[in-house]
């Protein structure tokens, strides 16, 4: 007995002994680490990497930006069946222990001991939590004792639930999903609580290994493990015997699954990005803010589409120039055309295709198409695809698909419809033939009362070129300009009905080097010319008379006033054809200036921006057209005015903020805008009655001159100018009722010529119509007001003087002060010689 009291005294003092070195190593460990180990309470205010997301006035979502795919939820949305699913899988003692499983931990001890290194682990979902949020993923002892510190410390000042929401808000599913909700999307494009069971199960059974067992990289693995996991509910008592056997025996349903943006709008996405990283730097990605822009999706869309058909549409009209590949036969023997396509990359809506055969007997080739395959190209698309040779020449119409095709080719297509669903025999999709246009546009819509932006296209394909045409290409507007000349000359006193000769005329200019001798657009000239028919016509004779009437330098000043850049425009007699250089940008917010009577205008582009728990963090202020009274209320300044923000365009071309005082002097002293945080006041640029004629003049524009086709419109509320350079390098449309304001553009981006038949009226017009027409559709007529100090008199159209009783006439606008004289009764009496005398000093 001695022996075996001897033997136990010894045993008991090797394990106090023991279990002493154990606490004092395990004390010392804590000593040494605990000072390096964060605050818990950091959990609660860590936010979550969760990207960028872009959205449209109506809640349509543009655009999504940062690497992880993140959408926080709260543990209340998450299905109870779906927690259960992931502590099988995981921690199925989550809500009994403590933060560490001892079991768990003892057998990750054994592995280091016996292997040198952690096989499994054994990390309870609190210690996940702990790692991370907190810890680096390197399997070391280290790195394992600073985790269970930190779950013990969690565990302590956490709830249970508070923990699991954070797990699950955190964990790396596989395909740039973090987090549960974000990883039903991608997977089964379902919000989580419309998962099966065996859904649930596959999400659960990612979190060990998100590659080895994705079922998209392997199906197989992640099989076995979903059923594994099943298997543990069951026997956990989570689901039935009959909810097993109906969730193992379910088929593998997952797919992938991008977010899906429901508006083609890059051009703004890219905008709106640039400008949050420029106020938020590279957080931007990371910190969940929800941007809402102005655009409408609808009218955005439009947009989107209108310019890519009007572009689309030049293309056909100036001919094909070929395929954009060949594969040889030996090529096409031995690989898929599948396989062939892959190496041709979509632009915009074009899909690239692969010739796999043509027969001109049927009047038909068939095509690979790269993600449609086998589909059938009627020759009656190919029709227009003469052979390009110049902007101006093109070579015979085809007649047979081989004149277009051949087998080999790799070209580009539109796909053209399904083919009905209740079709008994089945027959392959149907393309047409396209091409990658040459050219490129922009398209601006602005509302004219606030300067919101309702729709921007700023090229043909983002992804082709980020080349933001819409602000930040600067060409000659061409006769799009001229609308601000006319209004120069009305401020100056110069009316609708003065008369201007149509004739050849010659400048001899220091500025222009050589003699100019201007000519209109046809070649012509016509004489006498009333300002108004000047103007629907676009008689570049007149317009440059105009221009020397009204003076070089006072026009400058006008259009500075009107805060169109004048930097880029000329100081000579071009300036009154469009000379300068203007963003299609700068030329739309002059039309809206225009459009709304007069006022201010400052295009902007986010509406809101919320943070990712929803706060709001900006709202565009309201904008207020700010007349008289409204200039006497604003400029009784406070004491002490509180900053404001006033948006402006950067050099890129992007609108971004800055701060100016409320008491700004230009914001009071030259007409420009007096702001608050809440309020944007837009004072008045032009007099109200100069534009309202202007109005009338233009709207002759559409009814009358170069822009009666968007008569097809049906409105009588619609106002524009169409414009077109020198050897059609640039072509425009600019028009607007008193709400909206639209531009388009079209033109190389190396300016060269379009071709002789391209104008305004043909190229950008189509485009603008296509817009107009759903941006307005359901739209009141909108008209500006009729101010006071405006006159209606019948003039002579022939001399612009007022019409004697008895003679034919027709009625015009003044300004009251600017009206003819009444007609005296000696004047009455006398002859028409007179009034040809003073009509030859007017026109010359």
């Amino acid at each position: 007995m001695s022996h075996l009291l001897r033997t136990s005294r010894v045993l008991a003092w090797l394990f106090f002994t023991g279990l002493s070195v154990a606490i004092i190593v395990t004390s010392g460990f804590y000593l040494y680490l605990r000072p390096g180990l964060p605050a818990v309470e950091q959990l609660l205010d860590i936010k979550l990497q969760t990207p960028l997301r872009i959205y449209s006035k109506d809640s349509r979502l543009i655009a999504e930006f940062g690497e992880k795919r993140r959408a926080p939820i709260t543990i209340e949305q998450i299905p109870t069946i779906q927690l259960q699913a992931f502590m099988a899988a995981e921690d199925a003692r989550f809500y009994e222990h403590f933060g560490v499983d001892i079991k768990g931990l003892a057998r990750a001890a054994i592995e280091l001991i016996s292997t040198g290194s952690i096989q499994s682990g054994g990390s309870t979902i609190t210690m996940q939590v702990a790692k991370n949020y907190f810890l680096s993923r390197d399997r070391t002892f280290i790195r394992k004792f600073n985790e269970i510190l930190l779950a013990l410390q969690i565990e302590r000042e956490l709830t249970k639930n508070q923990i699991l929401e954070l797990y699950l808000n955190k964990i790396y599913l596989g395909n740039r999903a973090y987090g549960i909700a974000a990883a039903a999307q991608v997977y089964y494009d379902k919000p989580i609580n419309e998962l099966s069971l065996a859904q649930m199960a596959m999400l659960a059974g990612l979190p060990k290994a998100p590659s080895a067992f994705n079922p998209l990289a392997n199906p197989e693995r992640a099989l076995i493990r979903r059923n594994w996991i099943i298997g543990r509910m069951r026997d956990l008592g989570y689901i039935t015997e009959d909810a097993h056997e109906l969730a193992t025996s379910a088929p593998l349903t997952a797919s992938y699954n991008a977010t899906d943006v429901e508006v083609d709008a890059d051009y703004v996405a890219e905008m709106a990005r640039s400008e949050l990283v420029r106020r938020y730097g590279e957080d931007a990605y990371t910190d969940g803010y929800v941007v809402t822009l102005t655009v409408d999706s609808n009218n955005q869309q439009t947009a989107t589409n209108a310019l890519r058909a009007g572009l689309e549409a030049y293309d056909r009209r100036h001919g094909f120039r070929g395929p954009i590949g060949q594969i040889d036969q030996e090529t096409l023997d031995s690989q898929e055309a599948s396989d062939l396509v892959l190496n041709y990359p979509y632009v915009a809506s074009l899909i690239p295709a692969l010739v796999t055969e043509v027969n001109d007997e049927n009047l038909q080739a068939k095509v690979h198409a790269r993600g449609i395959g086998d589909a059938i190209m009627p020759f009656e698309t190919m029709t227009w695809a003469q052979r390009f040779k110049t902007e101006d020449l093109r070579g015979p119409s085809p007649e047979k698909p081989s004149d277009v095709l051949a087998t080999g080719d790799v070209i580009y297509v539109h796909h053209r419809s399904e083919e009905p669903e209740n079709r008994e025999t089945p027959t392959l999709p149907s393309v047409s033939l396209a091409q990658v246009p040459r050219v490129e546009g922009a398209l601006i819509s602005l509302n004219a009362q606030t300067g919101a932006i309702e729709a921007l296209a700023g090229g043909y394909s983002f992804r082709q070129s980020k080349y933001n045409r819409a602000t930040q290409a600067k060409r000659q507007p061409g006769s799009t300009f001229k609308p601000f000349l006319y209004l120069t000359a009305l401020e100056n006193g110069i009316t609708p009905a003065t008369v201007y000769n149509d004739a050849p005329i010659v400048f001899e200019d220091d500025e222009l080097e050589t003699a100019w001798r201007p000519q209109n657009s046809s070649g012509q000239f016509y004489g006498p010319t009333r300002l108004r028919e000047a103007l629907y016509r676009s008689r570049n004779i007149v317009s440059i008379r105009l221009l020397r009437d009204v003076g070089i330098e006072n026009t400058l000043d006008y259009l500075r006033q009107l805060k169109i850049p004048a930097d880029n425009m000329p100081e000579n007699l071009s300036l009154s054809l469009g000379s300068g250089q203007l963003s299609p940008m700068e030329l739309a917010r002059g039309f809206a200036v225009i459009a709304n009577g007069g006022f201010d205008v400052s295009p902007y582009l986010i509406e809101r921006i919320e943070d990712a728990n929803g706060d709001t963090l900006y709202n565009a202020p309201e904008t207020v057209l700010c007349d008289e009274a409204c200039i006497k209320q604003q400029t009784e300044q406070p004491e002490n005015p509180e900053p404001l923000i006033a948006i402006t365009e950067n050099t890129e071309g992007n609108l971004t903020e800055s701060t100016a005082p409320k008491d700004e002097p230009t914001a009071k002293e030259e007409g420009g805008k007096i702001e608050s945080p809440d309020t944007r006041y837009m004072m008045r640029l032009a007099d109200e009655r100069s534009v309202y004629i202007l109005h009338s003049m233009m709207q002759d524009v559409i009814r009358m001159g170069t822009g009666r086709r968007a008569l097809a419109l049906g409105r009588s509320d619609i106002a524009g100018k169409t414009g077109t350079t020198n050897e059609q390098k640039d072509t425009w449309f600019g028009g607007f009722n008193n709400k909206i304001a639209t531009t388009a553009w079209v033109g190389f981006d190396q300016p060269a010529p379009l071709g002789r038949r391209e104008f305004g009226a043909s190229t950008a017009l189509p485009i603008w119509i296509d817009y107009m027409k759903v941006a307005l559709d359901g739209m009141p007529a909108a008209t500006m007001p009729r101010p006071n100090g405006i006159v209606n008199i019948r003039i002579n159209p022939e001399t612009g003087k007022r019409a004697r009783p008895g003679e034919e006439g027709v009625f015009e606008l003044f300004r009251e002060e600017d009206a003819p004289a009444p007609i005296t009764a000696e004047e009455n009496s006398t002859s028409g010689n007179g009034d040809s005398e003073d009509l030859s000093r007017q026109i010359f």
